[in-house]
């Protein structure tokens, strides 16, 4: 199963940029189940204080679901795709959004102390999950929170097959007529090819976050789509 990675996979997202919100508006609840999944995180005050990343924004619209459950928070959005960046960085924004060119596992251009991670549909894009979760982990302060939205399938062969349903039926045809086939035959595959719901959840504990926990998504894309929220350890709880 061969799979875009690294610059081959900027690359890729560089050309697709200019019309991947209009395919992303296509997917019934895309940005409701952003939000959601922002929401998941509970940050309390609408982010008054706050400081979050949104890492993986692409052309942000998960960096609106943030903005959305936390209006007074400060945000730094990152992506590894100047093209996606670009597109970003060119909407609206409040003085307290930032956007930042930087891959997943280079976060030093972010800076650090984070109160709340928020990365949509980014980990099964990384070569390294593991080097990008702990990254994620030195980022956020002692107990901040973490939610990840992503196509992580439950194991079940029924969601497998929707899956694979709606990626011939729908996904593949729109890329191929976009100009994008390659990227899109790999989000087909990539998602078939990453962890299930409790191979990451797994992943998470043994990067040493706590309080993790899978949570599903209506609509189609139940046992496919999944929040998976978690916490990084207090101050108390790391290991001398």
């Amino acid at each position: 199963m061969t799979l875009l990675h690294d610059g081959e996979l900027s690359a890729a997202f560089d050309h697709a940029a200019r019309r991947y919100d209009l395919l992303t508006a296509v997917n019934p609840g895309y940005r409701a189940d952003l939000r959601r999944s922002a929401r998941r995180l509970r940050l309390p005050g609408g982010g008054r204080g706050l400081r979050l990343l949104d890492l993986g924004c692409g052309t942000g619209t998960s960096t609106a679901a943030l903005l959305a459950t936390a209006p007074h928070a400060e945000i730094v959005a990152v992506d590894a795709s100047a093209g996606m960046l670009e597109r970003a960085a060119a909407k609206p924004w409040p003085p307290g959004v930032s956007f930042v060119h930087a891959p997943a596992e280079e976060l030093g251009g972010a800076g650090g102390g984070f109160d709340a991670v928020f990365a949509a549909y980014l980990f099964r894009n990384v070569t390294d999950p593991d080097a990008v979760l702990a990254a994620v982990r030195t980022a956020l302060e002692p107990g901040g929170r973490l939610a990840v939205h992503e196509y992580t399938l439950s194991g079940s062969a029924a969601h497998r097959a929707v899956w694979t349903a709606v990626c011939r039926g729908i996904v593949l045809p729109a890329g191929r007529l976009a100009g994008d086939g390659g990227l899109y035959r790999h989000l087909w595959r990539s998602v078939l090819a990453f962890d299930t719901v409790p191979e990451f959840t797994a992943r998470l504990r043994r990067a040493g976050f706590r309080q993790v926990r899978a949570l599903p998504l209506p609509g189609w894309q139940t046992g496919i789509t999944h929040t998976v929220v978690a916490a990084a350890p207090d101050a108390r709880q790391e290991t001398p």
